[in-house]
C-alpha cells in the first residue's frame, strides 16, 4: 500500500450510530433527561426574539399614542415571562451539565472496561503482531475523543440545531423576504464548512493513527533502554523518533490549521450577512416594499430589530455547528480505532471437555470434591465420561507455520508419558518454544494431532487445558503487588502457607525473607527492585503453587547464576516429581537427567534418546555437548 495514500476514512454514520446505541444502552434514562434539558434550554433561548419584537412594538405604539400606562401593561408581563423562563432554563442547564458529566465519565469507564474485557480474550497472535504502545493509545487518546464528542460536541450540535430551526421558523413568521436573504448567506457558510471540514476530518484521522504509531515506538524504546545504551544507538533512536514525530506534527498541523480557519471564516461571513440583512431591511422599509410573512404584520422597525438579533443568533449557531465538525472528526477517528479492537475476533475455542476435581467410584459415579483427583469431563451421548488427568502428551506428525508457506515445524512427533521429563535442545529458531506454544494452544497446528491423556486438545476447553499446564518462561513477568500476591497468582485459592512452601520449593524463600517487608514487599515495574535471577525464582514459585500435572520450563534457569542454579535445581527436581515435564534449555547440563532428549534443527526432530544414547551416537547433541564444555 502506498504510504502517501490517505488512510481509509471511517464510516461516520455507522460509527456514530454505534456510539449512541452504546450510550443509550448504558444510560437509557439519564440520556433522555439530558436531551430534554438541552432541548428546553434551546427553545427558551429563542423566546426573547418574539418578546423583543412585541416590546419594541409596544414602545412604538406608546410613542404614537402617548399612552405609557397601556405600553407598561403590555411590557411587564412579557418581562416577567422572560424572567421565569430564564430561571427554569438555568435550572435545566445546571441539571444537564451535572448529569452529562456523570454520563460521560461513566460511558468512558464502561468503554474502557469493554475494551479491556475484549483484549483479555484475544489470541496471543494479536499481541505478537501489534505494537503495545499503539494498543495503549486506544485506551487513552482514542477513548478521550469520545469524551469531547459526548460532553461537548453532541450537546452543542443538538442545542444549536434546535435553535437554528426555531429561529428559522420565527424569521419566516415575521418576513419571508429577509429570511431568503439570510439563507443565501447560510448556503455559503455550508459550502465553506463542507470544504474546510472535509480536510479537517481527513487529517484528524491521520493524526490519531500517527499518534498511535508514535506512542508504540516510545513504549518500545522505554522497554529497550538497556539494549539501546549497550549498542550506543541513542542517535539512531532519536532519528527514527523524529521521523514519526514529524509525521504526527504534519498531520496535527494540517488538521488544526483546517479546524482553526473554519471558525473565523464562518464568523466573518455571519458579520457580513448581518450588515446585508440590516441594509436590505432598512431599504425595504423605506421603500414601502410589501412584507410577505405568516404573521401578516407590515415590515417595521420592531421586526427589523428582532430580525437582526435573530440573524446574529442564527449565524452564531451555524458557526457553532460548523465548529463541531472537528470534534466529530476526531471522535470518528478515535471511535473507529476503539471499535477496531473491540471487533477483533476472540480466541476460537470449540472445546467441550472440561477439568473437574473429585473422586470416581467403582460404580462409575463421579463426586466433585475441592481436594480430589483431577479428571477430564468428556461429554458423551448418554452423559459424561471421566478420564483421569495423567499428563500423557503426544504429538503426531505435526506441521505448523505462522505464515502460509513458511513451515516452522514439519512432521514433528513427541511422546511424553506421565512422569517423564522431555527436553528440547537445538539452535535458536529451531522450533523448541513453538512446540510448547502448540501444547497449550497459544497457536493451533496446521496438520497432525496433539493428544492429552488420549483426548484431542482441540476438544478440550482452552482455559481448562491451560489450568492443567504450569509454565515458567524465559522472560519473567511480575505484576504490581506484593511478593505474596505474585506467587499466589498461580493459584488464587492458595493460602499464605502454601505460597511459602512453593517459595521454599523453588529456593526463593531465603532471599524473600531478607527483603525489607519479606513476603509483603511491594513489587512494581515488573519487579525492577529485584535481580533477574530473583524474579525468575518468584516465577518458578508461582508455577509451583499452581501444582499442575504438566510443567513447561522454557529456559527457566537461564537468568540464574551457576550457584543459584544448583539451589533452584534441587527445588525443581522436587517440583518435577510425578509430573510430565517439558524442558527447553541451552545449558545442556540441566537436561542430562531427562528421560528423553530431542534435538531440533530447522523445525524437524533430527535426534532423540537419553543423554548416554545421544553421546554414544556422536551426532549433533554430542557436538553441542562437547562444545559447551569447551566454551566453559
Amino acid at each position: 500500500m502506498n504510504k502517501n495514500m490517505p488512510p481509509k476514512m471511517p464510516q461516520r454514520k455507522g460509527v456514530l450510530k454505534r456510539v449512541f446505541k452504546l450510550l443509550f444502552g448504558f444510560y437509557p434514562v439519564l440520556v433522555p433527561i439530558c436531551i430534554f434539558c438541552i432541548l428546553f434550554g434551546a427553545v427558551t433561548a429563542t423566546v426573547p426574539d418574539l418578546m423583543i419584537q412585541k416590546i419594541i412594538a409596544a414602545i412604538e405604539k406608546w410613542q404614537v399614542l402617548g399612552d405609557w400606562q397601556s405600553a407598561f401593561g403590555e411590557i411587564m408581563p412579557l418581562v416577567l415571562v422572560l424572567i421565569v423562563l430564564y430561571i427554569i432554563a438555568l435550572a435545566a442547564v445546571v441539571l444537564q451539565t451535572q448529569l452529562m458529566a456523570y454520563v460521560t465519565q461513566g460511558f468512558l469507564g464502561k468503554m474502557r472496561k469493554t475494551l479491556f474485557n475484549t483484549m483479555q480474550y484475544l489470541p496471543i497472535k494479536y499481541f505478537d503482531t501489534n505494537k503495545h504502545g499503539d494498543i495503549m493509545s486506544r485506551y487513552t487518546n482514542d477513548i478521550d475523543t469520545l469524551r469531547q464528542l459526548i460532553s461537548q460536541a453532541m450537546p452543542a450540535i443538538l442545542r444549536s440545531g434546535v435553535i437554528v430551526l426555531c429561529v428559522l421558523g420565527i424569521m419566516l413568521y415575521f418576513s419571508v423576504w429577509m429570511t431568503l436573504i439570510l439563507l443565501a448567506g447560510v448556503v455559503l457558510m455550508m459550502l465553506v464548512s463542507k470544504k474546510v471540514g472535509g480536510g479537517s476530518a481527513k487529517y484528524f484521522v491521520r493524526q490519531q493513527r500517527s499518534m498511535g504509531k508514535t506512542e508504540g515506538y516510545i513504549q518500545e524504546m522505554m522497554n529497550g533502554q538497556k539494549v539501546i545504551k549497550v549498542f550506543n544507538r541513542e542517535e539512531k533512536c532519536i532519528e527514527d523518533f523524529e521521523k514519526l514525530n514529524e509525521e504526527l506534527y504534519h498531520d496535527s498541523t494540517k488538521a488544526h490549521a483546517y479546524a482553526n480557519v473554519l471558525g473565523p471564516v464562518i464568523m466573518n461571513i455571519g458579520n457580513v450577512l448581518y450588515v446585508i440583512v440590516a441594509m436590505a431591511g432598512g431599504i425595504m422599509c423605506l421603500m414601502g416594499v410589501g412584507n410577505l410573512s405568516f404573521s401578516g404584520l407590515p415590515l417595521s422597525v420592531s421586526i427589523i430589530a428582532a430580525f437582526l438579533n435573530m440573524t446574529k443568533q442564527f449565524t452564531g449557531n451555524v458557526n457553532q455547528l460548523s465548529q463541531q465538525i472537528n470534534a466529530i472528526a476526531m471522535a470518528m477517528a478515535g471511535a473507529g480505532r476503539v471499535f477496531e479492537l473491540m471487533d477483533e475476533a476472540h480466541e476460537a475455542d470449540e472445546g467441550k471437555v472440561t477439568l473437574v476435581r473429585g473422586t470416581l467410584g467403582d460404580d462409575g459415579i463421579f463426586t466433585e470434591k475441592a481436594h480430589g483427583q483431577w479428571y477430564w469431563k468428556c461429554p458423551k451421548e448418554n452423559g459424561f465420561e471421566y478420564v483421569k488427568l495423567m499428563g500423557d502428551v503426544t504429538m503426531t506428525e505435526v506441521d505448523f507455520h505462522y505464515e502460509e508457506g513458511k513451515d516452522v515445524l514439519h512432521d514433528v512427533s513427541v511422546y511424553a508419558k506421565p512422569g517423564q521429563k522431555v527436553a528440547f535442545v537445538g539452535a535458536t529458531g529451531a522450533g523448541k518454544t513453538t512446540i510448547t506454544n502448540l501444547i497449550n494452544r497459544f497457536y493451533d497446528i496446521a496438520d497432525g494431532k496433539i493428544r492429552y491423556d488420549g483426548i484431542n486438545v482441540n476438544k478440550i476447553k482452552k482455559s481448562d487445558l491451560r489450568r492443567s499446564l504450569g509454565i515458567v518462561l524465559q522472560e519473567t513477568n511480575l505484576f504490581t503487588g506484593t511478593v505474596m500476591e505474585n506467587i499466589r497468582y498461580g493459584n488464587l485459592d492458595a493460602t499464605d502457607d502454601q505460597c511459602r512452601d512453593a517459595a521454599r520449593l523453588a529456593g526463593a524463600d531465603d532471599f524473600i525473607s531478607r527483603l525489607p517487608q519479606g513476603y509483603d514487599t511491594l513489587l512494581s515495574n515488573n519487579g525492577a527492585n529485584l535481580s533477574q535471577g530473583q524474579r525468575q525464582l518468584i516465577a518458578i514459585a508461582r508455577a509451583a503453587v499452581a501444582d499442575p500435572p504438566v510443567m513447561i520450563l522454557d529456559e527457566a534457569t537461564s537468568s540464574i547464576d551457576t550457584r543459584t542454579e544448583a539451589i533452584v535445581q534441587r527445588g525443581m527436581d522436587k517440583l518435577m516429581e510425578n509430573r510430565t515435564v517439558f524442558v527447553i534449555a541451552h545449558r545442556l547440563s540441566t537436561v542430562q537427567n531427562s528421560d528423553v532428549i530431542m534435538v531440533l534443527d530447522k523445525g524437524r526432530i533430527i535426534e532423540r534418546g537419553d543423554h548416554e544414547k545421544l553421546i554414544a551416537e556422536k551426532g549433533t547433541y554430542y557436538r553441542l555437548y562437547t562444545g559447551a564444555f569447551e566454551l566453559e
